[in-house]
């Protein structure tokens, strides 16, 4: 949630700040802002809206002309969206951007109130800001005057920050929320995320928390809590700025619907030994994967889902015990766990502040960690004791597509590994099923996205109701689930998913002359008890629309039939929640919304 880019170099500083904060744009905001210096004064041009309005206020006043400028996207959290509370945020001699959440900033701004500092506007923000400033003023030293602030701020936070006193020098905190610092040959950058800077270098240092960054025209330097000099590993992108383009696509999201196969391939085949896909070259051997006899897996909105297929499979094939759960309840819950389990969390971002937080609780209890993700070096990644990456690429739309189908391929292969080293699947059981996963499944999403215009019919079919109901049966309840909170997301049609069988205890009431309901059917030993909750909806007067497997027999009672391409039934599942992201997109599109930046939502959830 926000943005933040931050440049000092020898190039025009303005066009840096604009262009990364485009690329943030996905993470969700509500106004924008930047600080540059000019002639070694400060400017300070902020608004309400998109990124282009903060460019078009800027033209309006002259342009900037700046070699070292920081600039924010804001998401809401203390006061409302306007232009006083949008971020830069100035105290004194000290302007700042801020991701994340001051905990402390009431009683902090009660006590500088009392000696008589005057605040503007209603953040934590300003109030971040106050606190360095105050003590500047006592050390007339940036970065002890940074560390003295650090100890008296609680919460989890980024800073970018400006001293009106020195111009061209940037200084970054990181303390929770994620911070990267770019290192190019023309300057050096600050950036939330990889994606805002892919422009201009691929070369970046990984921020760890406590850690205060120098940048400016000519070095980039890091140091510790304590202020000495840290010596940082410089890393380099695997991804380039053409993965954060459109490619000629409508929308981000159908262009990354569509690179869901090559995702799978991407992810799985650097895994392939010999035919089968494993885990040794992130470090878990067979010996790991036997010693797990109890599994938790946490994990918030989609990334949950995708841990509900793996919960069916884990369970189905190894027969070890598995637990789901959101992480925004798990480090509250005081969680059942010990040396002798397993905690797996799964995020696509790697900053997701409650997934983060499990991590840290689930080993300060003694579990075994894993952490699934997407970005390297991110917090969670770096706090697991393993890690799995996926290689999906950056995914621009805020509504997760590519990434669940790839976390849900990679907990696959994983399962049947975890299978396998209990003694419940053969070697030759484990080549074929890796086959699956390397070919036919991508073969099979590829056949659905063919069927995209088959797809799009339903959405005209149910584009203008306001309600929508999903069910499904054993694995097919979980994939249903994605597929509700797809619809929501971006089409902003109220959905519910049940586990069919709970319709008559209670949902079955909501039924009334016309109300659409989404059937997925893929397992055929239970077809016939999903045809009956069917029936029991269309003699209601509901509306029946079914997806499922190439062998469903045909009925009176459904109003549209999409039926998947043939694969085993454990993958089947998966296709289908391809066709149900090409769903959601069209009924979007077909009522007008905003595909890639849905209203209220943020990509990354980084505060609590």
């Amino acid at each position: 949630m926000c943005g933040i880019i931050g440049y000092s170099g020898r190039y025009d500083a303005a066009e840096r700040i604009l262009c990364g904060l485009s690329a943030l744009e996905y993470r969700g905001y509500d106004s924008a802002g930047i600080a540059a210096f000019e002639n070694n004064e400060l400017n300070i041009v902020k608004t309400v809206g998109r990124v282009h309005a903060l460019a078009e206020k800027i033209d309006a006043l002259g342009g900037i002309h700046s070699h070292c400028a920081i600039g924010h996207t804001r998401w809401a959290t203390h006061g409302v969206p306007n232009d006083i509370n949008s971020h830069p945020q100035k105290a004194g001699s000290v302007v700042l951007v801020h991701n994340g959440i001051i905990e402390n900033y009431a009683e902090l701004k009660s006590e500088l109130q009392a000696k008589g500092v005057s605040f503007e506007s209603q953040t934590d923000t300003e109030v971040a800001a106050a606190v360095i400033n105050a003590e500047y003023s006592v050390t007339h030293e940036p970065l002890s005057a940074i560390q003295r602030a650090m100890k008296k701020i609680c919460g989890s936070y980024a800073f970018g920050i400006l001293f009106s006193d020195i111009p061209g020098v940037i200084y970054a905190v990181k303390m929770g929320s994620p911070l990267i610092v770019g290192v190019a040959e023309d300057g050096g950058f600050i950036s939330s995320d990889i994606s805002a800077i892919l422009k201009y270098t691929k070369k970046y240092i990984s921020l760890e928390n406590g850690e205060i960054a120098v940048v400016d025209r000519n070095a980039v330097a890091v140091y510790d809590k304590d202020g000495n000099s840290a010596e940082k590993q410089i890393l380099t992108a695997t991804w380039d700025v053409s993965a954060a383009e459109k490619g000629g696509y409508a929308h981000f999201m159908l262009k990354e619907i569509h690179e869901e196969p090559e995702a799978i391939k991407k992810t799985l085949s650097i895994r392939n030994r010999h035919g089968i896909i494993d885990f040794e070259s992130d470090g878990i051997g067979a010996d790991d994967l036997s010693s797990i006899n109890f599994l938790h897996i946490v994990a918030c909105g989609t990334a949950m889902h995708a841990g509900l297929y793996a919960k069916y499979l884990i369970e189905k094939l190894a027969r070890v015990p598995v637990t789901v759960e959101m992480a925004s309840e798990y480090r509250y819950s005081d969680p059942i766990v010990g040396k002798d389990d397993t905690v797996l969390v799964i995020s696509q971002s790697g900053e997701t502040a409650d997934s983060l937080e499990a991590i840290r609780i689930s080993k300060a209890k003694g579990a075994k960690t894993i952490a699934l993700v997407n970005v390297i070096a991110s917090s969670i990644a770096r706090e697991a004791d393993k890690v799995i990456y996926t290689y999906a690429g950056p995914e621009i739309s805020v509504a997760s597509t590519k990434a669940y189908t790839v976390q849900v391929a990679a907990l696959c292969a994983l399962a049947f590994q975890i299978a396998h080293a209990k003694g419940r699947m053969t070697e030759e059981e484990l080549k074929i099923y890796s086959k699956i996963l390397l070919g036919d499944l991508c073969d099979a999403i590829e056949k659905v996205i063919s069927d995209e215009d088959k797809i799009s019919e339903i959405a005209k079919e149910l584009y203008d109701n306001e309600n929508v109901f999903f069910i499904g049966r054993s694995l097919d309840s979980f994939i249903v689930q994605e597929a509700s909170l797809k619809l929501k997301e971006i089409s902003y049609i109220h959905s519910e998913a049940y586990a069919a069988g709970e319709l008559k205890h209670g949902t079955i009431s909501l039924i009334t002359e016309g109300t659409p309901l989404i059937a997925l059917a893929t397992i055929p030993n239970i077809y016939e008890k999903t045809m009956s909750n069917i029936s029991e909806v269309v003699t209601r007067g509901g509306k029946a629309f079914l997806v499922c497997g190439p062998d469903f027999p045909d009925s009176q009672n459904i109003s549209y039939c999409y039926k998947l391409p043939e694969i085993d039934r454990l993958f089947m599942g998966l296709t289908a929640v391809t066709a149900f992201q090409l769903f959601a997109y069209h009924m979007a599109v077909l009522r007008g919304n905003d595909v890639d930046k849905p209203r209220n939502l943020a990509k990354s959830v980084t505060v609590e």
